[in-house]
């Protein structure tokens, strides 16, 4: 292509990492941003790559799938992932992030990067005649929903995500929690807020009753699912999730355990984990101050639920994130149909890595479906006539045979790390 520039509409984390691949390429970037002018339900602070759920970037164990994404992104020189570590918080085998830092840092990358322009616009129209890789994020503006809906002939699914409350530490009654993670992996990096079958009846009864923001709610993606939700499943369904009492050797039998884990590099902050919710603010305050430990409970951001937009991927996008009906147009991120903060990061360093070749006249590539991020790509991109958000797993790689079932999950470790590698030398990355 002629012309060296490419547009990338919103500064998450897809469109961050996007816009850093191509701009250190010496390709021209203009990043355009929503905010400071509009701000979806979602977020609230100016900064970049702002991170709105869990402040938790998954395992970093290379025998997990995010683990393996994470290598394999470090293979393919991902800037985000060395950002993230610069500013991660103690989480046990997890790369957590201090939020804020992390977002200021990944500002100021994308500011300080000369071939990047910052353009403050909400984008409600999408030129097909240019190239183009739609970031804008599960949350984008109506207006530019409404665009790739005209683009791709498709209306927009649409599913409810929720963000769980953060605390301070010091309303905490260390008295009722104690340090330590499950199975003693890390240095005790969760704070344990353990209930008797009492305890834990009393708030069971109180959440499942309790009053919440939206009354109907449909489309729940599992791996985000409201924790009320989960517990209208059934009195123990909690107990088998997030609140399960189990690998504490030290702790005696608690009946259930709600942990804590830091939300930011001073550890004066905490999150509930997997505690994400629809409740009122009002119920959210009531409900989680019948955990012992929390009977003081000070609530810094409460949790919030908001609609998640993506794009019916399967029939939109070919396997390298280009729009069928427009080929200059790539969309990456959680819009494209991934789940997870560290898919997303992946998502738009393939948009920005074909982005690239496309100005080089170079065809479009994909890694190989022996790597999560090949397999991700498949499935999202495979006919599915119920088709929902993916995040990592090795459930979507194929089948190594002749391995035992104990030694399976490093051996999709071993394959992806050699097949990424090779892959990389082989398309003259």
């Amino acid at each position: 292509m002629a012309n060296n520039t490419v547009n990338i509409i919103g500064a998450g984390l897809a469109g961050s990492e996007a816009a850093l691949y191509l701009a250190a390429r010496g390709v021209k970037v203009n990043l355009y941003e929503a905010k400071p002018l509009w701000f979806s339900p979602a977020h609230s602070k100016t900064e970049f790559a702002e991170i709105v759920c869990s402040n938790s970037l998954k395992s970093t164990v290379p025998t997990t799938a995010s683990g393996t994404l994470k290598n394999e992104l470090d293979i393919l020189g991902c800037s985000l992932l060395d950002i993230a570590r610069k500013v991660s918080v103690p989480a046990g085998s997890a790369l957590a992030v201090d939020r804020d830092g992390f977002s200021e840092l990944v500002t100021k990358a994308v500011r300080s990067q000369p071939n990047i322009t910052v353009i403050d616009k909400i984008v409600t129209e999408i030129n097909t005649d240019e190239l183009t890789i739609v970031c804008a994020g599960p949350v984008c503006h109506d207006g530019l929903a409404e665009s790739l809906r005209a683009i791709t002939g498709e209306q927009s699914l649409h599913f409810f995500d929720a963000a769980a409350p953060i605390i301070t530490a010091e309303c905490v009654d260390y008295s009722r929690a104690f340090f330590g993670a499950r199975y003693g992996k890390g240095d005790a990096d969760y704070l344990n807020c353990p209930m008797t079958k009492d305890e834990y009846l009393q708030f069971y009864n109180a959440l499942i009753t309790a009053e919440r923001a939206v009354d109907k709610v449909g489309g729940v993606f599992e791996g985000c699912m409201p924790v009320e939700v989960m517990a209208a499943r059934g009195e123990d369904a909690l107990r088998f999730g997030p609140l399960r009492p189990v690998g504490f050797r030290d702790a005696g039998k608690p009946y259930a355990v709600l942990q804590l884990r830091r939300e930011n590099a001073e550890g004066t902050l905490f999150n509930l984990v997997g505690f994400q919710t629809n409740l009122k603010f009002g119920e959210q305050k009531r409900v989680f101050s019948l955990v012992p430990a929390l009977k003081n409970i000070e609530i810094v951001r409460y949790g919030v639920m908001h609609r998640n937009t993506f794009v019916n991927a399967p029939r939109a996008l070919n396997i390298d994130l280009r729009l069928k009906a427009a080929q200059n147009v790539f969309v990456a991120g959680q819009l494209c149909g991934v789940e997870g903060y560290v898919e997303s990061i992946a998502t738009g360093l393939l948009a920005a890595i074909n982005a690239h070749r496309l100005l080089c006249d170079k065809a479009t590539v994909v890694p190989p479906e022996n790597t999560v991020l090949g397999a991700l790509m498949k499935y999202i991109t495979t006919p599915n006539a119920d088709f929902q958000p993916m995040n990592a797993n090795f459930g979507i790689l194929p089948m190594i045979d002749g391995v035992k079932k104990a030694e399976r999950k490093q051996a999709y470790y071993d394959r992806s790390n050699a097949c990424m590698r090779e892959w990389v030398k082989n398309i003259d990355f």
